[in-house]
């Protein structure tokens, strides 16, 4: 049995085989990539590793089931003993409402509040914690 000829590509001269073959074969590849770095569960942060940072520290991490893990500031963390998952944070994690306030708003704010830092839901964050620290 013949192996159908590729609809797309039947028609187009050589040349243009030529040309897109090595286009497909590397969108293929880094497609391959990113599956097996989603099923290894590994993630970098490009930025960081474009900014000069080795790609050790620039590992994202993250917990069993592949959520990212956050710190207190809202920002992805790289080591996963220093933080949670974004849905894990309650107001007893923050040591100030201004503390809390900006971790939800990084995160998303009320549409994106999965664990009710905003119980009215008025864009206030735990409003019972003090303004500043004691």
């Amino acid at each position: 049995m013949a192996i159908p000829k590729f609809k797309p590509l039947a028609d187009v001269s050589e040349g243009t085989k030529k040309t897109l073959k090595p286009i497909l074969g590397v969108v293929i590849a880094l497609l391959l990539g990113a599956f097996g770095l989603t099923a290894t569960g590994n993630d970098w942060n490009l930025n960081s590793i474009l900014s000069g940072s080795s790609v050790k520290d620039s590992k994202i991490a993250t917990d069993s089931s592949g959520n990212l893990l956050f710190d207190k500031l809202g920002n992805v963390v790289t080591d996963s003993t220093k933080g949670k998952t974004a849905d894990e944070y309650n107001c007893s994690d923050f040591d100030t409402q201004p503390e809390a306030q900006a971790f939800f708003t990084k995160l998303g704010g009320v549409k994106y509040d999965t664990n009710r830092l905003d119980g009215n839901k008025d864009g206030v964050a735990c409003q019972e914690l003090p303004k500043t620290k004691k």
